[in-house]
């Protein structure tokens, strides 16, 4: 059998194809009781719209492009979910490309969702090749999400407070008493902000010179790595703040295949409130960088993007707040 079409939705609720497609497309022009009969036909007949052919009359896809700069990184979880329900509701999809995979291959794939006629683009992280971003922007409405890059013309920015999260974790191992207080810091514009807020934090308590910074690759293997470098100096820190939380637990690997409990030997504090964090066995504090909040912020600012892209790119931050969990505490002994 032939799939339903308009016309025998049309002729199932005694109306016109034009009244059906008011009602398909969400129209308040339409009286109620011939939107009752249409939605009573569209399920009578099982009847699903023709997406090519609606994306032929409309010159839309109702598609979002998303990328990503590593799918294997769970800060994107939440960030995912926000922006997913935002752009759900406004009768969007979502098509997700890993930058990770982008690198691999030596594709572009933003030139991928331009090919695919998206509606729009969100850039999610820092992501290795920003001038791809840049192409991109100058054909499809784009926004930046969880980054501070890059900076264009009619780009919006949707991001936390990097500096600002820095600056709480730091002020909370000095609370506790800790004076050797090391970071693991990042990469792009996010790294930079995350380390000046350690930095600058450690410089107003006049403890520059006990700070060390030791640099990582956002994933948890490079976060042990930092750590073992750390804790192998002649003085070794009695805390550590990572630049994620991926890096905080390679960093608690790397604490206890050396011999040292957490928190009593050594502090911990990670960054993104992942669920990492929340996992019992790890209980991390961490920094809750509100990650939902910026996807679902990123998504209306894409939304307005749409309907008028040559409006000036924005800036949008998150304040973020401290989670204090089970990996840190005061010193054993104060410096």
């Amino acid at each position: 059998m032939r799939p339903p079409t308009i016309r025998d939705v049309a002729e199932r609720a005694g109306v016109s194809k034009s009244l059906v497609s008011l009602v398909l497309r969400g129209s308040e022009q339409v009286r109620p009781e011939k939107r009752q009969a249409v939605l009573a036909a569209v399920e009578e007949l099982g009847y699903r719209p023709n997406a090519a052919a609606r994306s032929l009359s409309e010159r839309r896809t109702r598609t979002v492009g998303v990328l990503l700069n590593d799918l294997r990184n769970p800060w994107f979880v939440e960030l995912l979910d926000g922006l997913n329900s935002q752009l759900y509701a406004s009768g969007l999809r979502t098509l997700l490309a890993d930058g990770r995979l982008n690198r691999r291959l030596g594709d572009d794939l933003t030139h991928t969702f331009t090919e695919l006629r998206v509606d729009g683009l969100i850039a999610v992280g820092t992501l290795p090749d920003p001038a791809a971003v840049r192409t991109a922007a100058a054909r499809v409405p784009t926004v930046v999400a969880g980054s501070r890059e890059p900076v264009l013309p009619h780009v919006d920015i949707v991001a936390g407070d990097d500096e600002l999260g820095a600056r709480l974790a730091t002020e909370h191992l000095i609370g506790l008493g800790h004076r050797r207080i090391a970071h693991i810091t990042g990469q792009g514009v996010v790294g930079e902000l995350r380390r000046r807020g350690f930095e600058a934090v450690m410089r107003e308590h006049g403890l520059s010179g006990s700070a060390a910074v030791e640099q990582g690759d956002l994933t948890e293997e490079g976060g042990y790595r930092a750590t073992v470098r750390l804790l192998g100096a002649p003085h070794r820190p009695t805390a550590v703040f990572a630049f994620n939380d991926m890096a905080g637990v390679g960093a608690l690997s790397a604490a206890e295949e050396l011999g040292l409990r957490v928190p009593d030997d050594l502090s911990l504090v990670g960054y993104d409130n992942t669920y990492l964090a929340r996992l019992r066995h790890l209980w991390l504090t961490t920094v809750d960088n509100a990650n939902h909040d910026i996807g679902r912020r990123a998504a209306r600012r894409l939304l307005d993007r749409i309907a008028d892209p040559t409006r000036p790119g924005e800036v949008a931050l998150t304040a973020p707040a401290l989670e204090v969990r089970g990996t840190t505490a005061p010193p054993r002994s104060t410096d």
